[in-house]
């Protein structure tokens, strides 16, 4: 039976099911690896040495954006039998395969589907599109199709991933949007319940896109946005395409039509340059904003990005801020979920049967196991520092 160790983001996770489909019955270990940050990177090479100790004489292949980067690296590693780039992660041959396998359903009570890899934009920090190439869109066709397939062997929630998840369909004809895109799924699968979005840029929520999170009941409220700095001169430091009053203003008019959403953010702490008053906007943002799904990165120089020549932050004040940040956002989050007491949520059952997510994507836990892959009614009776406490309603 194959064993795959899965690193970094959502669209990993989605890749890693459909290199599980086609490995079959097959004794293979597999890395999918992370380049995201430094500690991705290195967190990927343990996995790899763990990997070979428990497995002496298996074969061991490494995949990913790490491995795809620097493959010669990997597959220095003792144990390792064979390298595959990202271009070929998911060609039956690299796995053996004679033809793609038939996907099955997804283990996760939130399936997940890929819509979009890769990327065009070049964030100064960022070494992902080394990894990962320029961006390419699934045809909505064949994106209906699974999420059908999906909702068929009962499935009640998908979530859409991609690398530059709102530059969908630039590549396609007729270049279709992420919006229209959203709006297929929803007229021609009416027995999903729950569509989801991963991290999405604020520069591309076009009017169509708004309009489908402000108003529709079947996507969810809760919104992930890559907004990694609450800093003007930092923004344009790192190339990105939005600046800190646009951010603010998508999330006050989505709130202002949906005021349950909830809103997630990626943030860097201490990139080159950044002041303290640069380190407080971004901060204030989280506040401003109210972050209650916040992933806090401590700048980490990647090789071959601009952004690793520029003049760093030393790094006891790169992590000390990034404690700053996460005392932040965990002090926002302890309020939402203190207000969300009393409450009735849709929450989604996962494994093991004791917790699940409700639409706004907090966590809910119960005192008794409930069927994995239901949709329960909870009221919600009390909040902790991280998750909140359910029961029937």
């Amino acid at each position: 039976m194959a064993e795959i160790v899965t690193l970094g983001c959502r669209l990993n996770l989605s890749e890693s099911e459909t290199i599980r489909s086609m490995l079959g019955d097959r004794p293979v270990a597999v890395v999918n690896s992370c380049a995201v940050t430094g500690e991705a990177v290195r967190r990927s090479r343990r996995a790899v040495r763990r990997l070979a100790r428990e497995n002496p004489g298996a074969e061991l292949v490494v995949t990913g954006c790490a491995a795809t980067i620097d493959p010669t690296a990997f597959a220095a590693l003792p144990g390792v039998t064979r390298v595959v780039a990202n271009p070929l992660k998911l060609a039956p041959e690299a796995w053996g395969a004679s033809a793609p396998a038939a996907l099955p359903p997804s283990p996760h009570a939130r399936a997940l589907v890929e819509v979009q890899n890769g990327c065009d934009h070049s964030c100064t920090f960022c070494i992902i599109p080394a990894g990962r190439g320029p961006s390419r869109s699934l045809p909505a066709g064949g994106v209906v199709e699974r999420i059908a397939a999906l909702v068929a062997a009962g499935h009640l929630e998908v979530v859409l991933t991609g690398v530059d998840l709102t530059s969908y369909g630039a590549d396609l004809p007729g270049v279709p949007t992420l919006g229209h895109l959203v709006e297929r799924i929803l007229r021609l699968i009416p027995d999903l319940p729950r569509l989801r979005l991963s991290s999405i840029d604020p520069a591309e929520v076009d009017d169509r896109l708004f309009a489908l999170l402000a108003h529709e009941p079947r996507v969810m409220p809760h919104l992930h946005l890559s907004m990694q700095a609450g800093d003007d001169l930092i923004l344009k430091r790192m190339k990105r395409r939005h600046s800190r009053a646009q951010a603010v203003s998508l999330v006050d008019r989505l709130r202002e039509a949906r005021p349950d959403l909830a809103v997630g953010a990626d943030l860097i702490a201490g990139f080159p340059t950044e002041s303290e008053a640069a380190f407080e906007n971004g901060r204030a943002l989280i506040e401003e904003c109210g972050i209650v799904h916040a992933h806090i990165f401590p700048f980490s120089p990647r090789e071959g990005t601009p952004a690793a020549r520029m003049p760093e932050v030393d790094p006891v004040t790169v992590r000390e801020r990034a404690a700053i940040l996460r005392d932040t956002a965990a002090r926002v989050r302890r309020d939402w979920l203190t207000s969300l007491v009393g409450t009735a949520q849709s929450v989604l059952v996962e494994r093991p049967g004791d917790t699940g997510h409700a639409e706004n994507f907090a966590e809910v836990r119960f005192a008794a196991r409930r069927e994995p892959g239901t949709l329960i009614p909870a009221r919600i009776t009390a909040a902790a520092d991280d998750h909140l406490i359910g029961d029937i309603e």
